[in-house]
Formats: structure tokens, C-alpha cells, sequence
């Protein structure tokens, strides 16, 4: 079996799809699978992980030939907004083109069972659907510990630090870690992961700019165990994921997670892998076309009360302990061991 193992826009798409990818081939390379990362018909599946023309060009025509088609829907519309510039304005017409170009697949594989549901609803095709998750790379993280002194020193961070991974955009709760930060002066907030401030909003650039003096955007880091390791809180109040592959790292790295309680943290156990905080129930609010701050998109100062409290909570020792321990145990489902299977199986269902 030889699979085409396509990602449209490669060189240009970093965060979760790109962590996705790599995953996928590490895991093809576990399983001694032939793989090409070219777009070609000169194969047994074609597998795409992001919908753009392209794609949809070679599917088309793989599907025209009897060559199966695999499609992750690592993209919806949902998760799609509030993320960089332009990208409100596109996420309406998104929809009913993924709609079209996510029924061009003969399986479409969703990252986690809320990312299906919302899939679902999508698309009336004749697809499977099947979920597999984007898995963590536990090698990755290996001898994270070492570097702890290294980057607090960096970062000038005292423990407890307060932490987040990943790009900085407003979906991922950007306004209430910066506020949290705001009320909590005593504790050191730092979030790591790229700023592409050229590509933020006016209010995203807004709140890392007017941050306080605890919170500390990072941007790019070389090594992302640092993070890691000097992080003691995984602080995640996104409104949207279609997993969260940073916070199966944190899990992985046996830190404690506080995230806000959304459908698609259903799996976790409040109180016995982490802490959730159920807020006001109301949906994000996106930015306009000019980026301007309403009350409607600022989270409400009950939102805010109820995170001070569970990070509260957290700045027990013992509490940090017991849930970061349980929070490994539940996180060794999630290895990229765990989960190869399940691609040898999609692969030999679909061929």
C-alpha cells in the first residue's frame, strides 16, 4: 500500500494542523507504511490534511479513479474565527465550502468526538467518520525537567508560573489569561508560543500590548520543552478546540490543567484530572471587520471571578500534585503508541 500523505500550504501552516501532520508520520513510519508527502494519483489512498484548492483538485480526481480519499477536518468554521486577521470575515463563507469539499472524501478522520459532532452537521455525505486523536509525542517532551532553571531564568518567572502554549489569539481566551493576570500581580504569568503581531486584530494587539508587568508573551521559543518546564499552572480558558494538542502535552508533562468547561473537554474529570470552571454559557462573541471591543465580546467579571477562584485553588502544592499525577495517567491514551492502530485500520478499511 503506498499513500499519498498530502499537506496543502506546508511551509505556511504552523500550530495544531502542523503538530497534527507530524504526528501522522511519525506514526505512518512506526507502522512501516509507504508514504509520499507529494500530492500524486500514483497511489493506493489519498490522504489530505488541509482543504485548499489544491486538494480539492487532486481529490476530485483521485475520487474519479477509484483512489480513496481521506480528509482530516482538522479546519471548521467554529474554530476558525477570532483567530488572526481576516479571519472573521472568512469564517461564514467557510462553511459551505467545507461543506462541499469535506463531502469529496470517502473517510473523513475528525480529532475528537465534539470535532464529529460539529461535522456532521456539516455535510449529508456518504463519508465514515472517524475519530482518532491528534495523539501527543511523548518523546518530544523527554528531559523536559532539565530546563526548567534555564527558562525561568529567560523569562524572569518565580514559581508558581501560570502557563499556555501555542499561538496567541483571542479564541483561546487571550482576554481572560490577561486579566486573570491583572488581578493576580503576585503571580507570574507567561505564554508561550508565537505573537505574528502583523496578523493580530487591533483588540488582540491591544490586550498583549496593555498586558501587565506579570504577564509575559514569550513569542517564539527554539526549544518547546522550556515551556513546559518552567510552567506549573496550565491555564486554558479557550472557547473553541477541536482537541488542544498543547493541553495533552501539559497532561503528558504531569502539570496541572485548569480549562474552561466546553463540550470539547467533556472527556475530562473536574476535580480528578483537572480543574474546570463553567462560565457564563454564552459563546464568544467574534471581533468586526474593524477589530473594535464591545461589552459583548469581553468575558463577563462572573467568568472572571470563577477562574480567580479555581486558579486560587491551584496555588496549593498538594492540589497541583494529585491532579498533574492523574493528568499524566490519563494522558498515556493519547500517545502516539496508542493511536497508530487506528490509522492502520482506516487505512486497510478504505483501500
Amino acid at each position: 500500500m503506498k499513500i499519498s500523505h498530502y499537506f496543502e500550504l506546508e511551509e505556511q501552516v504552523t500550530g495544531g494542523i502542523h503538530e497534527s501532520v507530524h504526528h501522522q508520520r511519525k506514526i505512518l513510519d512506526q507502522l512501516d507504511l509507504r508514504y509520499t508527502t507529494e500530492p500524486t494519483l500514483d497511489a493506493d489512498v489519498f490522504h489530505c490534511n488541509l482543504m485548499g484548492p489544491r486538494s480539492v483538485w487532486y481529490a476530485k480526481r483521485a475520487r474519479s479513479r477509484g483512489i480513496p480519499v481521506v480528509t482530516h477536518t482538522h479546519v471548521t468554521a467554529e474554530d476558525f474565527g477570532n483567530s488572526f486577521r481576516f479571519t472573521n470575515a472568512l469564517a461564514k463563507p467557510l462553511k459551505p465550502y467545507l461543506e462541499w469539499a469535506y463531502g469529496l472524501a470517502d473517510a473523513l478522520v475528525c480529532p475528537s468526538t465534539y470535532n464529529r459532532r460539529l461535522i456532521e452537521n456539516y455535510t449529508d455525505t456518504d463519508a465514515t467518520t472517524t475519530v482518532i486523536s491528534n495523539g501527543v509525542d511523548r518523546e518530544k517532551l523527554a528531559g523536559f525537567e532539565s530546563l526548567a532553571t534555564e527558562y525561568r531564568e529567560r523569562y524572569d518567572l518565580e514559581p508558581p508560573v501560570v502557563f499556555l502554549v501555542g499561538h496567541v489569539i483571542k479564541r483561546k481566551g487571550l482576554e481572560t489569561f490577561v486579566e486573570l493576570a491583572r488581578r493576580r500581580p503576585d503571580i507570574d504569568f507567561a505564554w508561550f508560543g508565537p505573537l505574528d503581531l502583523s496578523l493580530k486584530g487591533r483588540e488582540t494587539t491591544r490586550l498583549i500590548e496593555e498586558s501587565p508587568e506579570n504577564c509575559t508573551f514569550t513569542g517564539y521559543i527554539d526549544d518547546i520543552r522550556g515551556a513546559y518546564a518552567a510552567g506549573d499552572i496550565f491555564c486554558f480558558p479557550t472557547y473553541e478546540e477541536n482537541e488542544g494538542i498543547a493541553l495533552l502535552e501539559a497532561m503528558t508533562a504531569g502539570k496541572p490543567v485548569l480549562v474552561r468547561d466546553i463540550e470539547t473537554f467533556s472527556w475530562l474529570e473536574d476535580g480528578e484530572d483537572c480543574l474546570k470552571v463553567a462560565t457564563s454559557g454564552a459563546e464568544m462573541e467574534v471581533e468586526g471587520e474593524s477589530d473594535s471591543k464591545s461589552k459583548s465580546d469581553s468575558d463577563s467579571k462572573s467568568d472572571i471571578d470563577a477562574f480567580e477562584d479555581a486558579l486560587e485553588r491551584l496555588t496549593d502544592p498538594d492540589l497541583r500534585r494529585r491532579l498533574g499525577s492523574n493528568a499524566a495517567r490519563r494522558s498515556e491514551q493519547f500517545s502516539l503508541d496508542a493511536v497508530a492502530n487506528r490509522y492502520q485500520s482506516l487505512y486497510e478499511e478504505v483501500a
